[in-house]
């Protein structure tokens, strides 16, 4: 079963402003396996990757890096708000947005390039999505399906110890509140790489990124997780003061009275690719 957790107009609006856009060397490991499957199969490139599909879009962040390698990029997602949000964002001329189900999507059968998902896939229901996976993709299409772990780290000057173990704190704390699909993550997307319907697929494990940010982007990154929504949800009080002291207790570590001040996260990711092509004789791995 689909969940359906960030649907609210301040939640989207939360996760337009706070959440990052795919790192670095996320995208060149999706890249690069896109750039190997399309060679792979045509070297002259006579079958190009015309139309790629962004599926729980979220307000935009992941499909605008898909505009410069596609045609077309269409980002979809059940929440009219995220929608709504990602529409009312900069974008570019060859992206477009559509509210729908990542289990019902609107495009023909063989007529997708790429599918892609960033923190998204673990909220699918898999096995109708998978289904749909198979039924848009062209022959010879790739799908990239991809989150970052719990493996986080916060750093500043000396006291980068300190800081993690206070960003540590406050997610176990929110962990108790997430719903039964973060499971996926914390398995680092074992059981979806293991639904993908292609002989040829791989997990990549070790996607090392470091993303600069203020405290307060911090702050703003924890009020937009969907655990923290709950915990708001189930205690308002609680749960503000929760993002009230972790602020507060990362200006005392650090020394500083500014929420503006930099500080750098360092983030692991797990991107689960898949190509639906001709059987290889070593199809699945895990690096």
């Amino acid at each position: 079963m689909a969940v359906r957790l960030f649907e609210a107009r301040h939640h989207a609006v939360s996760y337009q402003k706070y959440r990052f856009s795919p790192s670095e060397n996320l995208q060149s490991v999706i890249f690069s396996y896109l750039e190997e499957k399309t060679c792979l199969f045509s070297p002259q490139k006579v079958h190009p990757v015309r139309l790629a599909v962004d599926v729980g879009c979220g307000s935009g962040q992941s499909t605008c890096i898909l505009a410069a390698h596609f045609e077309k990029v269409v980002g979809t997602d059940i929440s009219e708000a995220q929608i709504e949000a990602a529409k009312q964002a900069p974008s570019f001329p060859n992206v477009s947005y559509h509210v729908c189900p990542a289990e019902e999507l609107p495009f023909e059968d063989g007529s997708v390039d790429f599918i892609t998902a960033f923190t998204a896939a673990h909220w699918f229901d898999m096995p109708r999505f998978m289904k749909e996976v198979d039924r848009v993709l062209k022959p010879h299409g790739c799908v990239a399906l991809s989150t970052y772990t719990t493996d986080f780290s916060m750093h500043y000057k000396d006291c980068s110890e300190r800081l993690t173990e206070i960003f540590t704190e406050s997610q176990d704390l929110l962990l108790q509140y997430a719903d039964e699909k973060v499971k996926l993550v914390i398995a680092e997307y074992k059981e979806v790489f293991e639904s993908v319907p292609f002989q040829d697929k791989r997990r990549v494990t070790q996607i090392l990124d470091k993303i600069p940010m203020c405290v307060a982007g911090v702050i703003g990154f924890f009020q937009s997780l969907s655990m923290y929504q709950a915990f708001l949800r189930s205690d308002p009080e609680a749960a503000k003061s929760l993002l009230q002291k972790t602020e507060q207790r990362f200006l005392d570590t650090m020394g500083v009275c500014s929420n503006e001040t930099q500080v750098e996260i360092r983030i692991r990711s797990v991107c689960v690719l898949g190509y639906k092509g001709q059987r290889m004789e070593n199809p699945a791995m895990t690096l």
